[in-house]
């Protein structure tokens, strides 16, 4: 998996969004199982994804590899 491509967020890490606030927490939560676009990966490793909600909302969040497969 490169930057610029799309991915699939297949799941997010056990409490990832407990401190966000609650609409985050929605907007992240329904991200999962979508295709969302891979900037890259981080210094150690952790694959940055953007996406954006219909009503223009960014995020940019953080996960392991392990929680994204190719889209």
């Amino acid at each position: 998996m490169r930057g610029g491509q799309k991915v699939i967020l297949n799941a997010l890490p056990a409490g990832f969004v407990d401190d966000l606030p609650e609409e985050d927490q929605r907007a992240i939560s329904a991200a999962v199982g979508t295709a969302i676009l891979l900037v890259g990966f981080d210094d150690i490793g952790r694959a940055e994804l953007e996406f954006q909600e219909q009503d223009g909302t960014h995020h940019k969040i953080f996960v392991a590899r392990e929680f994204i497969q190719p889209g």
